[in-house]
């Protein structure tokens, strides 16, 4: 019987090592269609969910902050705005496809100057302890392999007075919604998947990893795990997403 270590991928068991293969493979296939499909998936909600990611950063001009796992830039974008010339924003992802998406998205907006890039695993941020004023992570967490280490890591270059914002899917609040969710997520989905960006497998994925992240209570102690202190979570669409937010005192 083998002892290597194993972690989920979705509904599936696979050694530790592949996972982060997978998922750059599932990122690489939907990175060009990745907008639109965020779009039709949430109805256009995710902006919403977004802003409100964004009004509870209490980001200021002048300020460093690490966006992790940036996709195609909706987060740092806005923190660049926000911080403007003295600041910096470091748009992030472990991911080169997705990186390259949102890297090109920002150049046609003439987002330059205060914008960084970088390939990132939240594992192992290449930054000094105590550096940011604000780290983020959107719809990211989930498909990191050891969540805990990202957590952990988040909290180290955080500067004290600092603020992390976890922004994920999550559980819906009541069992009704959830089954509603659960019909959604395995029949919608996919079929969208296939229709728009000819991929029905990875937005299979992405549901089941859905359903294997930890629950609204269980990340908030993750972060007290790390350090984070006053550590709060804001549902919206009852439990679908959850923000959640730690400060490094």
């Amino acid at each position: 019987m083998s002892n290597e270590k194993t972690t989920h991928f979705g509904y599936q068991q696979v050694p530790v090592a592949e996972k982060a293969v997978r998922v750059r493979e599932v990122f690489d296939s939907v990175a060009s269609r990745y907008d639109l499909m965020n779009d039709l998936m949430s109805l256009g909600i995710h902006r919403l969910w977004k802003r409100h990611a964004i009004e509870l950063a209490g980001v200021r001009r002048g300020q460093r902050v690490l966006d992790l796992a940036s996709g195609t830039g909706d987060l740092a974008d806005r923190f660049a705005g926000i911080v403007g010339a003295e600041g910096s924003v470091v748009m992030s992802d472990i991911n080169a496809a997705m990186l390259n998406e949102g890297r090109g998205r920002m150049l046609n907006r003439g987002r330059v100057g205060n914008l960084h890039y970088a390939l990132i695993n939240a594992e192992q941020i290449p930054f000094d302890d105590n550096h940011f004023d604000c780290v983020t992570i959107g719809f990211g967490l989930r498909n990191v392999t050891d969540k805990q280490a990202a957590i952990n890591e988040m909290y180290r270059v955080l500067r004290p007075g600092g603020r992390a914002l976890i922004l994920e899917f999550s559980h819906p609040v009541s069992q009704s919604l959830s089954k509603i969710y659960d019909l959604y997520s395995f029949s919608v989905l996919p079929t969208l998947g296939r229709l728009v960006a000819n991929d029905s497998g990875s937005y299979r994925y992405l549901a089941e990893s859905i359903r294997m992240h930890p629950n609204q209570d269980t990340l908030r102690s993750m972060m007290e795990t790390a350090g984070f202190e006053r550590c709060e979570y804001f549902n919206h669409s009852g439990g679908i997403v959850a923000i959640h937010r730690g400060y490094k005192l």
